[in-house]
């Protein structure tokens, strides 16, 4: 027999985990709350992780997403260093890697991703990290203390977030990278290519087209070389290769997987009362008319508070429209709502030349995302003309023109 019994099991310990048990209590649940998350921390916001927490601007505190002593003055019982190793949605029973058993009604499944590791001759080299977890940030800013040349491998966004973090600490940064420019898959070579300046107007080196052979040293890593012979000399390696969806547990309790968890509008799975968020749901936007999977902050947020309301039974569509930000130090700022997976056209309102303005991706006549460098009402028209389905294939002239009032478009 299950040691305990819970209404509502949350497993992940990340953002989806921490805002479904928060909004959990404050839409009336009076139930049990079990949340069980395999990190030694309670829930935290990770994209500071790479910018203000690992520059020291802000402490483990501060990235909380809820103090400590918050979980049991909401009576949510908080497990950290523990898994669900085993999860049976027939007889409602999870198996926690502590050897307890536990009976529930309704779960929420936010297991998160893992890294992506790459296999490659030297890659067991001490000195070679990966970012992922608050222990991994504080890893590199201890590397940081001692080094003066970092190589970040891969070009998006955790790459040159890195690079800018530690040219802001006053070290000597390169990337290497498969694109010919940073961030092209999301936003172009026109729109990537205003980051990479930025970057290396700082004096970050950016090598693009850039395939990984190898890493070299003795014991510790002390030089990155590419396919093509380029070699970078460097103290240590941030290796930044995206991430994998951590369905594991999901495809083991047999719900409906794809490149991650199966689920509807309203977040459940295929199994009745199971719901996923964050960066495991591949739900069915009813904004994008196909499904999704989203791994950002924003979404996983949103998510968790949605999880929540149709755990209740409340049957709330998620219908937020996508939307991500990253910061390259304080030199800029991006903001982007979408995704757009591809595109006809780019539509720039304002200058790229200046650092303030907005590209507008266009799909067969529609918004298909946007992103944006100062001009943040510009994106609020753009998600709203991407949520609407607006048909904007006559409107270019007014969107760039940069002095037109561009509110009432629709």
């Amino acid at each position: 027999m299950p040691e305990r019994s819970v209404e509502f099991l949350v497993v992940g310990g990340g953002i989806a985990a921490g805002n479904c048990a928060r909004h959990l209590r404050e839409e009336g649940a009076e139930g049990d709350i079990l949340l069980v998350g395999r990190e030694p921390d309670p829930p935290y916001s990770r994209p500071p992780l790479s910018k203000t927490y690992l520059r020291g601007e802000e402490s483990r505190a501060d990235i909380l997403f809820r103090p400590e002593e918050w979980y049991p003055e909401q009576r949510i019982d908080l497990l950290t260093r523990t898994s669900v190793t085993s999860l049976d949605v027939d007889a409602r029973v999870a198996k926690l890697s502590n050897k307890e058993e536990v009976r529930f009604d309704r779960a929420l499944l936010a297991t998160g991703s893992n890294v992506r590791i790459l296999r490659v001759d030297g890659g067991h080299l001490a000195g070679i990290h990966y970012l992922r977890t608050i222990g991994n940030s504080d890893a590199l800013r201890e590397e940081a203390s001692r080094a003066e040349r970092i190589a970040l491998i891969g070009g998006s966004y955790i790459g040159t977030e890195l690079a800018a973090s530690f040219t802001a600490l006053g070290k000597r940064c390169e990337i290497v990278m498969l694109e010919d420019v940073t961030l092209e898959r999301m936003c172009g070579q026109e729109v990537g290519r205003f980051f990479q300046n930025a970057l290396a107007e700082h004096g970050v080196k950016v090598h693009g087209g850039q395939e990984l052979e190898r890493f070299e040293g003795d014991e510790r890593v002390q030089k990155v070389v590419t396919r093509s012979g380029l070699e970078i000399d460097c103290d240590f390696v941030v290796i930044g290769a995206g991430v994998t969806p951590d369905i594991m547990l999901a495809q083991r309790a047999g719900l409906e997987t794809a490149t991650g968890v199966v689920v509807d509008r309203y977040l459940e799975s295929s199994a009745p009362g199971v719901f996923a968020a964050g960066d495991i749901a591949e739900y069915d936007s009813v904004v994008h008319d196909r499904t999704l999977r989203i791994e950002h902050w924003d979404v996983a947020f949103n998510q968790g508070k949605y999880a929540a309301l149709n755990m209740l039974g409340k049957q709330r569509e998620y219908d937020v429209v996508p939307y991500f930000w990253s910061d390259l130090a304080d030199w800029c700022s991006m903001e982007y709502v979408g995704p757009a997976s591809d595109w006809d056209e780019v539509w720039i309102r304002g200058s790229l030349e200046e650092g303030r303005f907005t590209a507008f991706y266009v799909q067969g006549g529609r918004v298909a995302a946007a992103l944006t460098v100062g001009r943040s009402d510009d994106l609020t028209v753009a998600s709203r003309l991407l949520k609407e389905k607006t048909d904007v294939s006559g409107m270019r002239a007014r969107i760039e023109d940069a002095e037109a009032d561009i509110a009432e478009l629709g």
